[in-house]
């Protein structure tokens, strides 16, 4: 060899041959043989020594380069959704670059915060998976308490069992008292969790900490990023153009008294040629301002849904779209994706079409605006459009109630109760929303579009996602007819299960004294409804084919099936793109939980803001019916303000209680007691943590008879296996989880 390579011309071969950096494979590319491989070992060492190279066993590595395999951190998801990474044990100058990672159509879901083992494109500053290591860290939120030795974060999840040490260096600034959102560090201090401070949410006692809450808790993005925006910032109303012109129709809005955003209009008049009707459903035609792959599709899919908080909505579009250009204000020119239906005389359908179209609301309704005027008491509003539009559309009702009782979809009828919050955010009053026949018009008419939809794009075979709702599983079913059972009522057995037999429970019900329970079990029973491209029907609405269609300013799967229709129809280039049709389980799926992260964060919130309203009980009484029976205690819902609370069975009398998995019961060891589902209660309100949203009960009566208080103090003997212990710590626990349809 006639020279020796330079530390220089060295480090540049490994920087460009990263997969070939051992002794033996730079030899090679230099020529370097015999006793000249103790000179390059030397100058190997001399490198490291300088910080030039790290050794990974037997290779060598330039401590600024990527190897071809790296394990790297999913840190963040930039604004047009792809997720960025950064080495994991990064030893280079300066601080670690970022890659784009780049999924596959088989890879599993990432968020940040996961750990994956990569292979490295790095001149395109690209990852592609292998495997995931594992999940992202422990989110949690709680409060912070300073301490000499750094501090402690009490969490406000009522599940959580235990509390996490802060070092002084891991406080970021936080202080004494302060809401905090944190990080779970690894390993233990003290025998407590280790955790680290990433945000400062802020003052708890604030009126709008509840909610705030919610949204870091379950991880819900809720400021756009200023080019999503600035994007929705510059959309412009829509002129007529090749559109169809609805103007003339009387499509009018019903919407709550404080809606924001109204995705839809609707309107009915007599059919001359067949003596049913015609109903024009109009939806705000979201999919003209929001294209695939702009920032504002980027993160609406992101979002997946808006979520709605007593005290605000975290919206799906910014609020330029979702409270401006796309919702359908009455008395100015809106877009739309409009459908036209004739029914028969008793609400059969005969024919749909759907059409792109212009509109012009008349008016924009409250529930009770609508009701009240078809009562016989119209306001100004709805007094020029009594005779012309709200009766004709609720004679269109009256023949679709025909059709909808000869289906026979579920007879569900859980009254909402509705939060009311001062101007200073504390709730003022929990009552039950009302439920107007014009409630059920809307939602009538809104599932005929939605069974229309999936309709028309089958017959196009277009791809779109459904909405699925699966029958129920047979275990559900049997502990649905043990607690039926209980209460003295009858669930036919042993045969396919329908929903007319369900409704004949749910009709014997109403009006007694087991009205909420028998609907509330027969809801829990069901399965969870998801979005997904393939057809499974929907079990509670008794309908094979089903796609949400009326609510795209708040639903993603919405603008799905509105680009599915524009592309299927040729309406113009904003309709589902070749990429869109290919990922639609994956976002199905991204969107199915993004709908069960907003309702748990929604069900959490009401928790909390219904333990706030009782804070100022405790040591009151209050009227119940027991909801729900654990080997641990007893739920009892409170029949003023559906408030769930446990009833542990410390507080249960002398006795231990037996558990029956099957029967879902307590019994009591010596009186014989039996404690399950549906019974009357009376109890006395121990805690209230506005905080965590839990609820502490002392069970005073059962079935309309006493029970001796609890006895403080230690017990003797222990709980003969199998039973359940009365001393035991029940400061927090799990809350139960919605369905929806």
């Amino acid at each position: 060899m006639k020279h020796f390579p330079s530390k220089a011309a060295i480090l540049e071969w490994i920087k460009d041959n990263p997969s070939q950096t051992g002794k033996r494979d730079i030899a090679r590319a230099f020529g370097i043989k015999g006793q000249a491989r103790i000179e390059l070992k030397r100058i190997l060492r001399e490198l490291s020594a300088e910080g030039h190279l790290t050794k990974d066993r037997k290779k060598f590595k330039d401590k600024n380069s990527l190897a071809p395999v790296e394990l790297l951190h999913v840190v963040a998801q930039d604004s047009d959704g792809d997720l960025l990474a950064e080495p994991l044990n990064w030893k280079g100058d300066g601080s670690a670059p970022r890659l784009v990672f780049v999924a596959k159509k088989d890879d599993p879901a990432l968020a940040v915060g996961d750990r994956i083992l990569c292979r490295i494109e790095a001149k395109a500053k690209e990852a592609r998976l292998i495997r995931r290591i594992g999940r992202g860290a422990e989110k949690i939120v709680g409060i912070y308490r300073a301490q000499d030795f750094g501090g402690r974060i009490i969490p406000v999840d009522k599940k959580s069992d235990r509390e996490w040490q802060v070092a002084p260096e891991g406080r970021n600034g936080a202080r004494d008292g302060e809401l905090v959102e944190a990080e779970n560090t690894g390993g233990r201090t003290r025998g407590l969790g280790r955790a680290r401070v990433i945000a400062r949410i802020g003052d708890p006692s604030q009126p709008k900490a509840i909610s705030l809450i919610a949204i870091h808790e379950h991880g819900i993005p809720d400021h756009f990023p200023e080019e999503v925006e600035a994007e929705a910032a510059v959309a412009k109303s829509v002129e007529l153009g090749k559109r169809e012109d609805l103007r003339h129709l009387p499509l009018f809005t019903i919407d709550p008294a404080d809606a924001r955003d109204r995705d839809d209009a609707i309107c009915a008049m007599p059919d001359p040629e067949g003596g049913g009707h015609i109903v024009w459903v109009a939806i705000a035609d979201v999919a003209h301002y929001v294209r695939p792959g702009s920032k504002l599709d980027i993160e609406a899919k992101k979002r997946g849904n808006s979520t709605y908080f007593p005290d605000r909505v975290v919206p799906m579009l910014p609020e330029k779209l979702s409270g401006d250009l796309c919702s359908l204000h009455g008395g100015v020119e809106r877009p739309c994706l409009a459908l036209r239906v004739v029914l028969d005389k008793n609400g059969a359908k005969k024919s749909h079409r759907f059409t792109r179209g212009l509109m012009k609301s008349p008016a924009a309704l409250s529930y009770h605006q609508a009701q009240a005027a078809i009562d016989g008491a119209p306001d100004g509003v709805t007094e020029p459009i009594l005779d012309t539009a709200l009766k004709p559309l609720w004679a269109a009702y009256e023949a679709a109630k025909i059709a909808r009782e000869k289906r026979q979809p579920l007879h569900l009828d859980l009254p909402e109760r509705q939060i009311v919050l001062s101007e200073d955010g504390k709730v003022t009053s929990v009552a039950f929303r009302d439920r107007f026949d014009a409630h059920k018009l809307v939602e009538e008419f809104m599932i005929l579009a939605n069974v229309c939809a999936a309709e028309t794009l089958e017959n196009a075979k277009a791809d779109f996602i459904y909405r699925v709702h699966e029958e129920p599983n047979p275990d559900k079913m049997e502990a649905l007819h043990e607690t039926v059972q209980s209460v003295g009522m009858v669930l036919a057995k042993g045969q396919r299960l329908e929903t007319n037999q369900l409704n004949k429970l749910l009709d014997q019900a109403a009006g007694g004294e087991h009205a909420e329970l028998i609907n509330m079990i027969v809801l829990r029973s069901m399965t969870q409804a998801y979005y997904g491209p393939q057809n499974m029907g929907h079990f509670g609405l008794h309908l094979q084919r089903y796609a949400h269609f009326t609510s795209p300013i708040r639903r993603y799967a919405d603008l799905i099936v509105h680009r599915a229709l524009i592309k299927a129809h040729g309406w113009g280039d904003d309709g589902m793109t070749p990429a869109e049709a290919e990922n639609l389980e994956a976002t199905a799926e991204h969107i199915s939980q993004t709908e069960r992260r907003s309702m748990l964060a929604e069900r959490d919130t009401t928790d909390r803001y219904l333990s706030a309203f009782l804070s100022e009980e405790v040591g009151s009484a209050f009227a119940g019916v027991v909801s729900g029976v654990a080997r641990f205690g007893i739920f009892v819902k409170l029949d003023d303000t559906g408030a769930d609370g446990l009833i542990p069975v410390s507080r249960l009398g002398h006795e231990y209680f037996n558990y029956d998995d099957d029967s879902r019961t307590l019994t009591g060891e010596h009186s014989g007691r039996v404690l399950r589902a549906g019974l009357r209660a009376k109890v006395k309100l121990e805690e209230a943590d506005p905080l965590t949203g839990g609820l502490l009960f002392e069970l005073l009566e059962v079935d309309g008879k006493a029970l001796p208080s609890s006895r403080k103090g230690k017990r003797r003997g222990g709980a003969p296996k199998g039973k359940a212990r009365g001393k035991i710590k029940h400061r927090k626990f799990k809350g139960k989880a919605k369905r929806t349809l």
